[in-house]
């Protein structure tokens, strides 16, 4: 089940929950929230990034057996070799 993110439409009529923001599990055909569960104003369901991090899974040292190459970035246009 996702996580979405709302927030208050109205920051002067609305609690510090919705005000700044807070995270609502549903299931993915369910229709947004259109009031806040705790205080009832009126709220919008935010944007937000994927949380795409570090592999856990090893993948870096897969890719390496497999022959691949890695670069990370060091500065404008400059790239080093990881392996």
């Amino acid at each position: 089940m996702p996580i979405r993110e709302y927030r208050a439409s109205d920051a002067k009529n609305s609690c510090d929950d919705c005000r700044e923001g807070f995270e609502h599990i549903e299931g993915i055909e369910a229709k947004p929230l259109e009031s806040c569960p705790r205080c009832g104003a009126a709220i919008q369901r935010q944007f937000s990034t994927p949380n795409v991090g570090g592999s856990q899974s090893g993948l870096d040292q897969r890719a390496k057996g497999a022959g691949f190459t890695k670069y990370g970035k060091l500065g404008s246009g400059e790239y080093e070799k990881k392996f």
